[in-house]
């Protein structure tokens, strides 16, 4: 049995709230449901049950202390082609960036092979179709300052993913603790 796995940060209530005020005002496109909201630290991919249990003792070695974080602004992915999916950033966070290679070295460290790709911290918000492009701009302006209210990241989550006909269904497969001891958000 193989599952398709990643890493990845949930922001609390408040600002999944603040996250889903967002997702309006655009038609044709898929919004992402509030539960589902989450920043990925690494995509792992498929991976087999042996693979599986090496993953999860490897992230037990991941060490970091809390951390305040503050999501910032919109985006479009890809940035010089027809955009395909809606995005909010992160003000930047040393601290977040740091946790990120810790994550991505010790799965390395285990024999799990990751594809190489620039860590792009951000929450995507809508998978956009066609339909979408002419009002973008527009919405884009209007959200242009977003801000969400900052918040501490005390754990990040392994999930699995499973495929169907109305996107991926996310499943929390185990959870690191960060340590208490809370760091400034260094930039």
């Amino acid at each position: 049995m193989t599952k398709r796995l990643f890493v990845a940060l949930d922001p609390p209530a408040q600002v999944r709230d603040e996250l889903t005020a967002l997702c309006t005002g655009l038609p044709d496109v898929r919004w992402t449901p509030p539960e589902q909201l989450h920043l990925t630290l690494c995509f792992i991919g498929e991976v087999s049950s042996n693979s599986f249990l090496d993953i999860q003792e490897a992230l037990q070695e991941v060490t970091s202390s809390a951390f305040t974080l503050k999501l910032k602004g919109l985006g479009l992915f890809p940035p010089r082609r027809t955009p395909r999916v809606l995005w909010t950033g992160v003000q930047t966070s040393s601290i977040l960036t740091g946790l990120q290679r810790k994550v991505i070295t010790q799965l390395r460290h285990s024999g799990i092979t990751l594809e190489k790709r620039k860590f792009i911290p951000h929450i995507t918000l809508a998978r956009l179709q066609e339909g979408a492009l002419p009002r973008l701009q527009r919405y884009l302006g209007a959200h242009a300052l977003f801000n969400s209210t900052p918040f501490m990241v005390k754990h990040f989550t392994l999930y699995s993913s499973v495929l169907g006909r109305n996107g991926a269904t996310h499943l929390a497969e185990a959870q690191y603790v960060l340590s208490a001891q809370e760091q400034e958000n260094g930039e």
